[in-house]
């Protein structure tokens, strides 16, 4: 008698525990939870936010539990068709949130299947919105924008199924091999042609600059050449000025003077050679020191071409 009663008090025990963990529940801090009867939530307390153990009505109601975190869905890398025709390979993820438990639930069942969902509406967001860009917006800095309106249209879709898109982000948007070995030998000639154009223009300036050069030494050199002229002539004129004033207070002495340059000028090599004529006036300060005929005996000597007198009073 007494084992039976305590095989019964050990059912009983064991039923308690399994009723108990049945009626209870756990939610941490970075779940939320969904308590539904019969596929219904319950009114008021169907959704659960708050952590900590929590009760439920056990054999009845039942507990969907979600994470309440940003989750990452990666999308496969696919080839997208740009508007220039051009062909990428595109490598993207979303990040995401479950804003509406129960529409999640009810319109996907779990996790699992919602991310297939979502995998397919990111992917027809990223054709349709890098179909309309060309290769240079998508790799250049209009990828921010392109990135905003994929978020844009995701969460366009996605508000049905209780899903908040809260970032697209574009890993790599590369050109297939095949076709990116192209562009490099393209881009290649582009820019050797660019550097063969920047030389030449180079060349032209260079000697657009020469030329200029040249021009502003011969100007240089022609302005200095009539500075000097001037200056020359000036200083000439200024020289004659101050001999016509010297002749006109002694022309003897200014008469004297200009013979005496005039000799130093045509003596001054050795094997200088005079022609001149017997009566010549040339050496008359070497005959007569005052430069003028002598009087008396000695004019008819030299009036007659006298070969002896003259080298004797030169002598």
């Amino acid at each position: 008698m007494k084992g039976a009663v305590g095989f019964v008090i050990a059912i009983a025990a064991v039923l308690a525990i399994i009723v108990g963990l049945a009626s209870t529940f756990i939610v941490t801090q970075t779940e939320q939870a969904l308590v539904l009867r019969f596929g219904q939530p319950v009114e008021g307390r169907g959704l659960v936010t708050d952590p900590g153990l929590h009760f439920k009505i056990p054999f009845v109601e039942n507990v969907i539990i979600l994470d309440k975190r940003i989750l990452d869905l990666d999308m496969p890398k696919q080839e997208v068709l740009a508007s220039d025709n051009t062909r990428i390979e595109v490598d993207a993820f979303l990040r995401y949130r479950i804003v509406d438990p129960l529409k999640f639930y009810q319109s996907v069942g779990s996790v699992e299947v919602g991310e297939v969902q979502l995998g397919y509406i990111l992917n027809s967001a990223v054709r349709r919105v890098l179909g309309d860009a060309d290769l240079t917006e998508i790799v250049s800095g209009h990828r921010e924008e392109l990135m905003g309106s994929i978020r844009d249209q995701v969460n366009q879709e996605t508000g049905k199924l209780g899903v908040f898109a809260v970032d697209v982000r574009i890993r790599r948007a590369d050109l297939p091999k095949q076709i990116s070995d192209k562009v490099f030998s393209r881009m290649q000639s582009e820019w050797a042609r660019q550097a063969a154009l920047n030389r030449a223009q180079g060349n032209e300036d260079a000697q657009g600059t020469r030329a200029k050069a040249d021009r502003d030494v011969v100007v240089i050199q022609a302005d200095a050449q009539r500075q000097a002229d001037q200056t020359r002539g000036a200083g000439d004129a200024e020289r004659n000025r101050i001999f016509a004033q010297a002749y006109g207070q002694d022309p003897d002495f200014f008469a004297f003077y200009r013979s005496m340059q005039a000799y130093e000028t045509s003596l001054k090599t050795p094997d200088t050679r005079f022609v001149l004529a017997p009566k010549s006036s040339f050496f008359r300060y070497f005959d007569m020191p005052s430069g003028q005929p002598a009087t008396g005996a000695a004019s008819p000597g030299a009036a007659s071409g006298n070969p002896g007198s003259a080298p004797a009073d030169a002598h």
